[in-house]
């Protein structure tokens, strides 16, 4: 009679046993589950992230100038019928140094024209950068609250974008620019549009 007990209460056990396991195996499985996705996510090149903006107009805005500069900076610039970079930069900036110099060889280049929107600066810091480092800009925007920064989708400075003779942004690049950015991605999206 003993023997057929055990055998009953081993058969009563066996669900519960197997919930058990699966207990233990869950955190395992959940680990397993995001490793994976944060394997996939390193992955990708932060400096892509999408911008529901590319193809659309850019966002109607009016900025004033940086000091001691004439005109500041409006959509109505970047509907003139010429490809055009919008870089967005901040003196506090430590990645706008670093692009910097070659914003300034492209603006001698002369290829296409770069507007700056100087993002939630104080404008006479903006004008002490400028005067420093140089002016590559046809134009500067003093974005003081960062409401129009809001507006093209920035997540920080520098970022920036390529926009078509019509108006629409058509690339957002994020991050500093470096050489091997300009050579392998804005160049060719430029000339695509230029020709």
């Amino acid at each position: 009679m003993s023997e057929r007990r055990e055998t009953i209460e081993t058969r009563a056990d066996a669900p519960a046993a197997g919930r058990r396991r699966w207990l233990y195996l869950l955190p395992v499985l959940a680990f397993g589950g995001l490793a994976i996705a944060l394997a996939f996510g390193l992955g990708e090149d932060p400096s892509e992230v999408p911008s529901p903006l590319i193809d659309k107009p850019v966002p109607v805005f009016e900025l004033p100038p940086v000091p001691d500069r004439t005109e500041g900076f409006s959509d109505a610039d970047l509907k003139q019928g010429e490809v055009a970079l919008v870089n967005v930069f901040a003196s506090w900036c430590g990645p706008c140094r670093i692009e910097h110099p070659l914003l300034m060889r492209l603006s001698r280049e002369g290829g296409v024209p770069i507007y700056g929107l100087n993002y939630k600066d104080r404008p006479e810091d903006a004008k002490q950068w400028l005067d420093e480092m140089g002016d590559p800009y046809r134009r500067t925007g003093s974005d003081l609250d960062g409401r129009v920064g809001i507006d093209w989708g920035v997540y920080g400075v520098p970022e920036t974008f390529i926009v078509d003779g019509e108006g629409r942004i058509r690339f957002k690049h994020i991050g500093y620019l470096s050489l091997k950015v300009l050579d392998e991605t804005i160049r060719p999206i430029l000339e695509e549009l230029t020709e």
